[in-house]
């Protein structure tokens, strides 16, 4: 896909109300720090305009990223760091949920996990979450350029059966560095909101 333009459009925090779009929603989920925002960077070939951040849990916002003004990729809180508040945990997990229960223009969740380790109880959680909601997750394992490329496929295997997915789950392996898996993620998204390959 040629993207032509990306706008941050909307910033929905724990008092806000979503915005009700018409286009296609595509949204990303994950841990903190498990390179939500560098693979939404990687996609719209932007270095800088999904906010990354040295301090894991800093995402506390859900942010609406508007791509060639015919689709947003939704950027979701990240979850499980330890250092942030139970309290506010549990405010980013209302967020969350009221977003996948209430958009009426969710086509997808990619649910990212660390291809380097086993997924955490949270992530397990998450999967099941996102199930529950009534989509199918597409599990992302980022990182990609951090293990051996010997070791990528004893990975996978370790993210299926510690998420314990379903059989037909779709797993990407991605590298922000080398771009590795962005293409077949963009297959995927362009599939998913009937976007032509060309806009």
């Amino acid at each position: 896909m040629i993207i032509k333009e990306v706008n941050l459009e909307t910033v929905c925090g724990i008092t806000s109300k979503l915005p009700i779009n018409t286009e296609p929603e595509i949204a990303f989920a994950g841990k903190s720090n498990v390179g939500k925002s560098s693979l939404i960077n990687a996609l719209i070939n932007r270095k800088a305009l999904a906010r990354t951040s040295s301090q894991p849990g800093k995402t506390q916002t859900i942010n609406f990223y508007h791509v060639n003004q015919t689709f947003y990729y939704v950027d979701l809180p990240g979850y499980g760091y330890a250092k942030v508040a139970k309290t506010e945990k549990e405010k980013w997990g209302k967020m969350i949920e009221q977003y996948l229960k209430k958009s009426k223009q969710l086509k997808a969740v990619f649910l990212l996990v660390d291809i380097r380790h086993a997924p955490s109880e949270n992530d397990r959680i998450m999967y099941q979450w996102i199930l529950e909601n009534g989509f199918h997750p597409i599990v992302i394992a980022t990182k990609l350029d951090k293990i051996k490329r010997s070791q990528t496929a004893k990975q996978i295997t370790l993210i299926r059966e510690g998420l314990q997915v379903e059989p037909d789950t779709i797993l990407i392996p991605f590298s922000a560095e080398t771009k590795q898996g962005r293409e077949e993620i963009w297959e995927l998204v362009e599939r998913l909101t009937d976007i032509p390959c060309g806009e």
